[in-house]
């Protein structure tokens, strides 16, 4: 017949059990930081079409999405689609008339008739105007991307779910970026 326990022997189990679990729970962190460490989520600049839900769907606060450009295609163009509204025939490039709402997408005189454009990450919001802009009437050099900095690598992530292209899938870790290139990289 068992006898039943002390309140020392129940209390050095309860110790114990209590020291496993935080154990456990450590490990349990640890994994899966390893685990997302192999791959990372990402967007295919060639499949996006801007729907505009990587503002909106993200699980943090600002999304982790933001705007890239790829330095190497841009044209430097005056009258950039990226940075202003544009309508056939005519381009104002007045202050009221850019895409950004936010005006996170910054312009600077380089030369005439050449102007550099750069993305202050902290004011982008992934809303996709100005690559909806640069698309659509230039070449392309503004895309959409997941700052993998700001992304906290959801096991699945949100934006992924409800995107209608399907743009976004899991890349290896060690190369977490699709830029965009002159010739397409699949």
């Amino acid at each position: 017949m068992a006898s039943d326990p002390t309140r020392r022997e129940v209390l050095a189990g309860a110790v114990r059990a209590a020291a496993l679990l935080s154990m456990g729970g450590a490990l349990g962190m640890l994994i899966p930081s390893h685990a997302r460490g192999q791959t990372a989520w990402q967007i295919d600049p060639y499949k996006c079409i801007q729907c505009g839900r990587c503002a909106t769907e993200c699980v943090l606060e600002q999304s982790a999405v933001k705007c890239f450009h790829s330095f190497g295609i841009c044209g430097y163009c005056q009258p950039c689609s990226g940075y202003f509204h544009t309508e056939p025939g005519a381009v104002n490039t007045g202050v009221y008339n850019q895409m950004c709402p936010t005006n996170a997408l910054k312009r600077k005189y380089i030369e005439d008739p050449y102007y550099e454009y750069t993305i202050d990450a902290d004011l982008c919001i992934a809303c996709g105007f100005c690559v909806k802009g640069c698309s659509l009437h230039g070449n392309g050099s503004l895309h959409l991307q997941i700052d993998q900095a700001r992304c906290v690598h959801c096991n699945w992530c949100s934006i992924a779910a409800k995107c209608p292209a399907t743009a976004i899938s899991r890349v290896p870790a060690d190369n977490p970026y699709k830029l965009k290139t002159r010739t397409r990289i699949s």
